[in-house]
């Protein structure tokens, strides 16, 4: 499993859903045509390992450079974030116009692809910068925006902006049908679990949060040591839910 999972969960797969299969389609149709892109969801929907994977697949033939927005910056750190994120050479320039024009130099030197994760915590300010070195005839750049379910209106806020998107992409919650296809696949504790166990464990904790399955599974891996049980059931779920918080 890469290592941008929540938890380090030994002997965990990246399990191909129908929402990761539509993010590698869109993610490529984007930087062909070197466009911009809004991925966003909820907290834990796999929306950061999607694009990951999804971008780990382009590496050696896209040149893709990453920021993660922590807080709220101001266009100053973000045209600082840039400088770094491109490692380009020297100081950064004093004066906004000089950075602008380094900037746009060098995002105009060869095609580029910037992923701005966290992407609602930038504000109508930095989002017109986004849309002014996009926009530049001469710089060959492709932009996707990944962020929480904020992200959408945060976006759709700047009508400059939000027009220029190529592709929305909702990452939502598994099914429960997703569920009991993808969990099983996704590390070896589930795979001869009962289906009415990984579903029990879903209404009760997971409910179809990625990170949520990755949590709880992680400690089912610690119960079955515990325990010495071959494999999960109810007794040791209701274990990991005390874990968890979770109501059993």
């Amino acid at each position: 499993m890469p290592t941008d999972q929540y938890v380090v969960l030994p002997e965990a797969r990246l399990v191909t859903t129908r929402a990761l299969l539509i993010a590698r389609e869109n993610i490529a149709d984007t930087i062909d045509a070197r466009a911009m892109m809004c991925v966003h969801g909820g907290a834990g929907f796999g929306k950061t390992v999607a694009v990951t994977s999804c971008l780990r697949q382009l590496e050696g033939d896209e040149d893709i450079r990453r920021i993660t927005f922590h807080a709220r910056p101001t266009t100053r750190a973000v045209r600082h974030e840039l400088f770094t994120a491109l490692e380009l050479p020297g100081q950064p320039p004093r004066y906004a116009s000089e950075f602008d024009h380094l900037l746009k130099s060098a995002l105009a030197s060869h095609p580029r692809t910037l992923i701005l994760d966290e992407a609602q915590w930038l504000s109508s300010d930095q989002l017109e910068y986004c849309r002014f070195l996009w926009d530049d005839p001469y710089t060959q750049l492709a932009i996707i925006f990944v962020g929480g379910e904020g992200c959408h209106a945060t976006l759709r806020n700047e009508p400059m902006l939000s027009s220029r998107i190529f592709i929305w992409q909702h990452f939502t919650r598994l099914t429960l049908e997703e569920v009991l296809d993808i969990i099983p696949l996704y590390h070896p504790i589930w795979a001869d679990a009962d289906l009415d166990d990984i579903a029990y464990a879903d209404q009760h904790a997971a409910h179809g949060n990625f990170r949520d399955w990755a949590r709880l599974t992680r400690h089912a891996c610690i119960g079955l040591q515990r325990t010495g049980r071959p494999r999960v059931d109810q007794e040791v779920l209701r274990w990991v839910f005390s874990r968890l918080g979770s109501a059993s």
